[in-house]
This record gives structure tokens, C-alpha cells and sequence, in this order.
């Protein structure tokens, strides 16, 4: 293979070469050399851009942990149209795509991997922290137009509906679950919040 392969953008060129390589065959099979195979360019090149595999690795996960913010203005935007089930089932189907599903695998997977993105982030699994808070602050301005209840613990629905929606969409060799099956997990959570409400004082 050649080894003077010029990369116009050679960190994203790597980041999609290892979630091709994860969506493919999973996080075992993710190594600098696969990675750099998958791309098409010498091993070296990764390691002109990052200190270690690790560290690459680590602003993969933030890299696509940080794509979550447009889904969080888009859902942020919402609030106020169509139904909360449905806005809460369309954004953890859109959500749990195939990539941050294997994202999450990856952390998994890897301990020290793990390690150093909590010492340089917020607790928790980076991508479901992201959605935790993007959950929270759609059914908090849900909360305030009045279609939650004015008392519903937002902070407890968050984590629950993605919790509950990781297990729906984690058999990363399955097809996805019916739209119905999503729903139906939602309306379980969030079920004695719904319907119309005075607004929040």
C-alpha cells in the first residue's frame, strides 16, 4: 500500500475509517493498523495527529458525541409541535443509529479508553450523557408551554428514556425496532406526565 497517500482532512478521513471498521466488525476489531488500512494511508499518519491510539480513539467518541448538539437545537425546537411521544420517539430513533450504538460498544469495550475520557469529561458514558441532557431540556420546555406536568422530574425521565431506549437498540447485529416498540417504551416512561397542563408558574 502506498505509504505517501496525502489526506486533505486526515483526522476525519481516520474517524471515519475506524466507525466503518466499528460498524463493520465491532470494537475488537479496532486497531491503528486497521484503522490506517481502512483509510488507505501509512500507520504514521494517525500518530502525526494523535499522541497514542487511545487519544485518538478519546476525540473519536468526543467527536461524535459532539454531532449530538444539532439533534438537540432540532429537538429543543420542537417543543410545542406534534405530540411529546412522538418528538421523544423520533429523537432516540435518531438517536440510536448504528454509529452511537457502536460508539457506546466501544467505550465499553476499551478500559482504558474509558478511563481518560472520564478525566477529561463529565461523568458518565460520553453520547448517552450528551442525550441525557438533550432529553432533559426538550421535556423541560415541554414542562413550561404546559404539556407535562408542571411537576414531572425531568431529571429522572432523561436518563430513563435513554436507558430504556439503549436497550431497545443495542443488538448491534439486529434490526432496528419497530417505530411502534419506541413508542410504546416511551409512553411507559412518560406516560403520567403526558397531556395538557397548566404551565409551569
Amino acid at each position: 500500500m502506498p505509504t505517501g497517500v496525502a489526506l486533505r482532512d486526515a483526522r476525519e478521513q481516520l474517524f471515519d475509517a475506524a466507525e466503518r471498521i466499528l460498524l463493520r466488525a465491532g470494537p475488537s476489531a479496532l486497531t491503528s493498523r486497521a484503522v490506517t488500512t481502512e483509510a488507505g494511508c501509512a500507520k504514521g499518519v494517525l500518530h502525526r495527529h494523535f499522541a497514542d491510539f487511545d487519544a485518538f480513539l478519546a476525540d473519536l467518541v468526543r467527536d461524535r458525541a459532539a454531532r449530538i448538539d444539532g439533534q438537540a437545537t432540532a429537538l429543543r425546537d420542537a417543543a410545542g409541535t406534534g405530540t411529546v411521544a412522538g418528538n421523544l420517539s423520533g429523537a432516540l430513533t435518531d438517536l440510536f443509529g448504528p454509529v452511537a450504538v457502536a460508539i457506546v460498544a466501544l467505550i465499553t469495550f476499551r478500559d482504558d479508553l474509558r478511563a481518560r475520557l472520564r478525566r477529561s469529561g463529565p461523568a458518565g458514558v460520553p453520547v448517552l450523557t450528551e442525550a441525557t441532557a438533550m432529553l432533559a431540556a426538550y421535556l423541560t420546555a415541554e414542562r413550561e408551554l404546559g404539556r407535562i406536568a408542571a411537576d414531572a422530574d425531568v431529571e429522572a425521565l432523561a436518563p430513563a428514556l435513554i436507558g430504556a431506549g439503549h436497550l431497545l437498540f443495542a443488538d448491534r447485529s439486529g434490526t432496528p425496532p419497530e417505530p411502534e416498540a419506541v413508542r410504546k417504551v416511551v409512553t411507559t416512561v412518560v406516560g403520567g406526565v403526558l397531556g395538557p397542563h397548566r404551565p409551569a408558574p
